[in-house]
């Protein structure tokens, strides 16, 4: 063995600890993950300088995608090339994974309708939503022109239901964003370094593109279900701006109206992601496996990943310019803007109309919200706050 392959096995073993140290401790969703990135690889290990890592997460910002687990992917390629990237990735992913998918087989066979503790998680994916909705609202709506897009998107969302409604809003918003904000004014920045050719970018934007419209096509023409099933996560995939909270109404739609998973396993599943670190879209581990046992949580989560794996690898040697365009940056503007509308509409259907029935409900779903945004408890001890609560109130 070479010193340079030992210098680069001694690498991917530091990223592939580290990452895994962060999946199995990263609770609070993507803003939190950012944090625990910036004190362990900025601070701590000091693989980035901050301006450097600032850049990273604007870039995975601007793409969709799980942003937190695209800013992974890229401090790994960045250290250590592709293989950096999917150390990185499976480090930080693998536990969350693990996790949903023994959930979900747990909850096979049992009658979650008539069971308190389920309902009680369907409650506190009330309140992680509404917790979201207000930090992003205030970050992403500061002025009337972005609430009024948001107010489109919203309702947009609610009165067309259909597959293209949430592509045709976010083509509308970018259209809207960069007439309204393209003459803003972009901070100066500093370039990101990475160990990738553009040839190589090139080829993963090729394949994302390629995927997100021949898949479509062979699941008409096949009519075979694991296609269906890569074809309608990996679509969500790709679609979703603005972090892990947005691709529910996305695979809500994919998979409820066909008959695929119920309503309540639904979002059964979506109130035990939130006690589970790690990024959100492992959720998609949880309804694979409910739809078809451990192959169909392992294809879940290749197809909803892979977007985000081919976007930053295809976009990082590409991004100095892009970012320092005026125009992209207005239409961006005007997508993150609509991605706060579009959460709203997930908030009332299915969320809220699926879960508070009752004054009860409303006034426990009033207590596990201050406990989460007042008190500051972690949300893992929220989530087994509202199981418990679930269960007691169907006792009485």
């Amino acid at each position: 063995m070479t010193d340079s392959t030992k210098s680069q096995f001694k690498r991917l073993t530091e990223i592939f600890w580290i990452s895994t140290k962060l999946g199995l401790t990263s609770f609070g969703g993507p803003i939190a993950h950012l944090g625990y990135f910036h004190n362990e690889y900025v601070r701590k290990r000091k693989w980035l300088d901050e301006r450097s890592y600032a850049d990273l997460v604007a870039l995975c910002q601007f793409l969709p995608g799980p942003a937190s687990s695209q800013v992974g992917i890229g401090i790994g390629v960045m250290r250590a090339g592709v293989l950096g990237g999917i150390v990185a990735f499976l480090g930080f992913t693998l536990p969350s994974v693990i996790a949903l998918m023994l959930f979900a087989f747990i909850l096979k066979g049992m009658n979650v309708n008539s069971t308190g503790w389920i309902h009680g998680l369907k409650i506190v994916a009330v309140v992680v939503v509404a917790q979201a909705i207000i930090g992003m609202a205030q970050k992403l709506t500061p002025d009337l022109k972005r609430k009024s897009i948001a107010l489109f998107a919203l309702v947009g969302t609610l009165i067309w239901h259909n597959t293209y409604t949430q592509v045709a809003i976010i083509l509308a918003s970018a259209i809207v964003g960069y007439i309204f904000f393209k003459q803003n004014e972009i901070e100066k920045d500093v370039t990101i370094t990475v160990p990738l050719s553009r040839r190589f970018a090139f080829i993963c934007l090729i394949i994302f593109f390629s995927l997100l419209i021949v898949l479509p096509i062979l699941r008409e023409i096949t009519s075979y279900k694991w296609i269906a099933l890569f074809d309608s996560f990996y679509r969500s995939g790709s679609l979703v701006f603005g972090g892990g909270h947005v691709v529910l109404p996305l695979l809500e739609r994919e998979f409820v109206p066909t008959g695929w998973i119920s309503k309540e396993n639904f979002l059964t599943g979506y109130g035990a992601a939130q006690a589970v670190p790690g990024p959100l879209f492992t959720f998609a581990a949880y309804l694979g496996t409910v739809i078809n046992g451990w192959k169909g949580g392992l294809l879940a989560t290749l197809a909803i990943f892979l977007p985000a794996f081919l976007l930053i690898m295809g976009a990082l040697p590409f991004w100095d310019t892009l970012r320092r365009n005026p125009k992209v940056n207005g239409a961006l503007l005007g997508v993150n803007a609509a991605v706060v509308g579009i959460l709203l509409a997930a908030f009332y259907s299915p969320i809220w109309i699926s879960s508070i029935l009752s004054p009860i409900d409303f006034a426990f779903g009033s207590i596990l919200f201050s406990l989460l945004v007042y008190w500051k408890l972690p949300p893992w001890i929220v989530v087994l706050s509202g199981a418990l609560g679930g269960f007691l109130i169907s006792l009485l």
